[in-house]
């Protein structure tokens, strides 16, 4: 019998005894804790996560000049947010390894190759997308992360990264969580493109907010981001009353949750560029997608 085989009810915590039971150094091990993870038990989390990791980047001028001078996210900025996720759900539905994560990985670098991108950006922004929903689930999640996810999720993120041609990205969670404060010491400082590029991300996430969120979505986006990063994006304080009633909020929410059932099928995202599903085609800035296209005919 396989031992990912439960013999009882499933109960809150069944998936994260199952991750347990599994070696994150063995590859396949590692995309099923993942999987398990990030679209069973932390979805949302992690769509926060990675929303604050966007976020990140913008606080290095070098990083939002360019993304400030490419108009995506002023422009096509829910094509551009549906775009990235897609990157992150082809290498997670089989594997990173597989041939669908290698196929999404080859457009993801050919969009790349049209931009003078230093390593180290790489490394950063890679960084971003892990430290990013570490923390938010370490501090909103409705349980801690376990060692075992810790080891599976930056072997996942460091091979997304190899496979992407990045060199020298750590081997440990704590390697990267180094490398993303070293850089932001260093980097982190306010221009007006991050501000320019952090509007229209806000505006991006309160157009595919539900109505109900809509009113007060620009404050509470401000009111997540810690000090550093807000004055790097050039977003004004906000009262300590509306930082305290978002933190108490998502911590309320985080316990509810622990008496909710497991998630039984992966998360499915919704995606409002792409309704009936992505499309390869489609994938990439709208000023690049003929040639885009080409050079995957060509390859």
């Amino acid at each position: 019998m396989s031992r990912r085989v439960r013999l009882h009810s499933r109960g809150r915590y069944d998936h994260l005894d199952e991750i347990r039971t599994l070696d994150p150094y063995d590859d396949a091990d590692r995309d099923r804790i993942v999987t398990l993870t990030g679209r069973h038990d932390f979805p949302w989390d992690f769509d926060q996560g990675t929303a604050i990791a966007f976020l990140r980047d913008y606080g290095v001028p070098s990083i939002s000049a360019l993304l400030d001078r490419t108009r995506e996210f002023e422009d096509h900025g829910v094509k551009r947010y549906d775009d990235t996720l897609f990157f992150q759900e082809e290498a997670i539905a089989e594997g990173v390894d597989s041939e669908r994560s290698h196929t999404a990985i080859r457009r993801l670098n050919r969009i790349h190759g049209h931009y003078d991108i230093p390593n180290d950006e790489f490394q950063y922004v890679l960084a971003t997308t892990l430290v990013g929903p570490v923390r938010w689930i370490a501090r909103y999640g409705w349980r801690q992360l376990d060692p075992v996810e810790l080891v599976a999720l930056t072997r996942f993120t460091t091979r997304f990264g190899e496979l992407m041609g990045i060199k020298g990205l750590p081997e440990t969670y704590d390697g990267y969580l180094e490398l993303l404060t070293s850089y932001e010491r260093a980097r982190f400082a306010y221009s007006p493109a991050n501000k320019r590029v952090t509007e229209a991300t806000i505006r991006i996430g309160r157009a595919t907010a539900p109505w109900y969120l809509k009113p007060g979505f620009r404050r509470v986006s401000i009111a997540l981001m810690d000090e550093p990063l807000r004055v790097a994006l050039g977003m004004e304080r906000q009262p300590r009353w509306l930082i305290a009633a978002v933190d108490r909020g998502l911590r309320l929410r985080a316990r509810a949750l622990r008496f909710l059932p497991p998630r039984r099928t992966p998360y499915d995202r919704t995606h409002p560029t792409y309704p009936n599903g992505y499309e390869l085609s489609r994938i990439g800035p709208t000023s690049m997608l003929d040639q885009l296209n080409q050079e995957r005919d060509v390859a």
